[in-house]
């Protein structure tokens, strides 16, 4: 197996704000990550990197056997499936599903002359029901609700067939329901042998679909913990993660996380 990231102390700095901090970090491309730190942990800031949208202050940013800076990413962009908050604001409210999907295939959002064949179309119509969302093709983004939006994306981010696939977190803004419908969605892909090397970022543990194999646990900038998932997700490291005592379950292949509370004194009862 090869790698489809290798970063080698990345840092990110932006005026005298440090937004990522030595950064070293190995996927391979059978590997699922999940990225998980509170706000401003630097999560998002380290998948701009990995997705090519953002290149690093000092360090060495090795993305699909290829180096940013010595790579054309508008060649390198395609070959990577993105969802993320500002990718969904840019997508225009009226475009309708199946043209949302199929117009990845030249990397733009708001489907204009382009041209496109059977097969596109057809793949287009498998990714949206392999996500469960086909019955909504001739619907159009802006009347979808939240969870139907996020699975949507998810198809769009398919579409090219990507080596990369990246998921700034794609539960936010869900009700339960929709989250664990979407975690459900999440954990049959990443069980998938034929799925590419998936990076989830998340701020919630309750978030992690089974069948994600490895974690990176952000805080200010620096690593904290990085491997295999069972070894990085102890409740040492999330409290160190998250700045506060907390208890971790990990139950049916789903983790939990809860702040530990502090004893009453007896004397405070009475």
């Amino acid at each position: 197996m090869g790698a489809v990231l290798e970063f080698a102390g990345v840092t990110v700095r932006r005026g005298r704000a440090t937004l990522l901090e030595d950064v070293d970090w190995t996927v391979e491309e059978d590997e699922r990550w999940v990225i998980l730190g509170p706000n401003g942990a630097g999560k998002t800031t380290l998948l701009q990197v990995a997705s090519a949208q953002l290149h690093p202050t000092t360090g060495v940013a090795g993305i699909l056997e290829e180096v940013l800076g010595t790579v054309d990413v508008f060649e390198l962009r395609p070959r990577i499936g993105l969802t993320s908050a500002s990718l969904a604001e840019r997508i225009p409210r009226g475009e309708t599903v199946r043209d949302l999907v199929v117009s990845a295939s030249y990397g733009v959002v708001g489907r204009w002359r382009e041209q496109y064949d059977e097969l596109d179309h057809d793949r287009a119509a498998e990714l949206l029901g392999a996500m469960g969302v086909r019955q909504l093709s001739d619907r159009t983004f802006g009347t979808l609700s939240e969870g139907e939006r996020k699975r949507v994306q998810i198809a769009r981010a398919l579409m090219t067939d990507p080596e990369l696939l990246l998921l700034d977190e794609p539960a936010a803004g869900l009700d339960l329901g929709g989250r664990e419908d979407l975690v459900s969605t999440l954990s049959v892909l990443a069980l998938d042998p034929d799925a590419p090397a998936t990076v989830l970022v998340s701020h919630h543990v309750e978030e992690i679909p089974p069948g994600f194999s490895h974690a990176l646990l952000l805080r200010e900038g620096r690593v904290v913990a990085s491997g295999l998932l069972d070894q990085v997700m102890t409740e040492q490291n999330l409290s160190e993660t998250f700045d506060m005592p907390l208890v971790l379950q990990h139950t049916a292949g789903r983790w939990a996380a809860r702040r530990r509370q502090r004893r009453t004194p007896a004397t405070a009862i009475h």
